[in-house]
């Protein structure tokens, strides 16, 4: 489909994203897009960086992509501090993450 311009406007950042259905498909399509555009310095984006707010992620892994639709972590195990950066959001933050975690999610297929 096409890449999209990175949001950075915190009001549209801040919206809570609502289910995403089959009809949303285009939009992972182009979170997948724009994410391999900036596969350089970025390892995974959510919906809403592209101005669409839904509940989509695109992830990479080690040159894998993967899109998730309504992704939801439903275990997570071994925490620890780190600092990130995110192409939204300006600078370096820090966060709590964890070593193992488990999501359950929707594929490309819907499956």
């Amino acid at each position: 489909m096409s890449v999209r311009p990175i949001i950075h406007d915190e009001t549209i950042l801040s919206k809570p994203s609502g289910i995403a259905t089959k009809a949303d498909r285009h939009i992972g399509i182009d979170l997948l897009d724009t994410l391999k555009a900036h596969s350089q310095t970025c390892g995974g984006m959510a919906a809403n960086m592209i101005g669409e707010p839904k509940n989509i992620i695109a992830i990479s892994d080690q040159g894998k992509f993967l899109l998730m639709y309504n992704p939801q972590i439903v275990k997570k195990a071994m925490p620890y501090q780190t600092e990130e950066s995110c192409l939204s959001v300006y600078g370096v933050h820090p966060c709590v993450r964890y070593e193992m975690i488990t999501v359950e999610y929707k594929d490309e297929r819907f499956k």
